[in-house]
């Protein structure tokens, strides 16, 4: 089977386990993994999106991390909360709004990349999906926080993970300074 044709039906088959009462570890990147997050500005933009949908939703933020080309989250549903509808959300408001200020810049279109979908030119940002994981221990929870937290240092991004200011660290480790506040979790 052609490789392009294989990812369609391997994509097809995502499912999203919701209502499981667990945390979600949840993984989505930039289109093409480019490095779109490079951007003080647009980092805030996602993660203004993503404390707008916690209030929405009334979801706990655990942990996360912006890097460059990709984002982590370590989400707990609370109630019925269909996460890849949530994450969806998030991302198409926090596209358009990057797109918005990119296109002010007049620098939409070396940025973000442009595609025919449903017969009109689109620029997109986001990749159309995400993966998540269901978090069925505390201890896996804890794991996936710290997998959060150390992402940046094995990029090669810094040497310490405090040195990262967009990630879950800074709060966990006391830091008044943090760019977003989180619900938390005893690690």
């Amino acid at each position: 089977m052609e490789e392009a044709a294989l990812c369609r039906v391997v994509i097809m088959r995502l499912h999203h386990y919701d209502n499981l009462g667990t945390a979600r570890f949840v993984t989505f990147s930039c289109y093409r993994r480019q490095f779109l997050l490079m951007d003080d500005r647009r980092r805030m933009v996602f993660l203004d999106e993503l404390g707008q949908a916690r209030l929405k939703y009334g979801f706990a933020i655990l942990g996360y991390v912006v890097m460059p080309s990709h984002v982590h989250l370590v989400l707990l549903p609370q109630g019925p909360t269909e996460i890849g509808k949530v994450v969806g959300e998030i991302k198409s408001k926090s596209a358009r709004r990057i797109g918005a200020n990119i296109s002010l810049e007049g620098q939409q279109d070396r940025v973000m990349a442009k595609i025919k979908r449903d017969g009109e030119d689109r620029f997109v940002f986001w990749q159309r999906r995400c993966y998540d994981h269901n978090c069925r221990s505390i201890e896996t929870v804890r794991e996936k926080i710290n997998y959060c937290h150390i992402n940046p240092v094995r990029a090669g991004l810094v040497g310490d993970p405090a040195d990262w200011v967009w990630s879950s660290y800074r709060w966990y480790a006391g830091y008044g300074d943090c760019v977003l506040e989180i619900d938390g979790l005893e690690l």
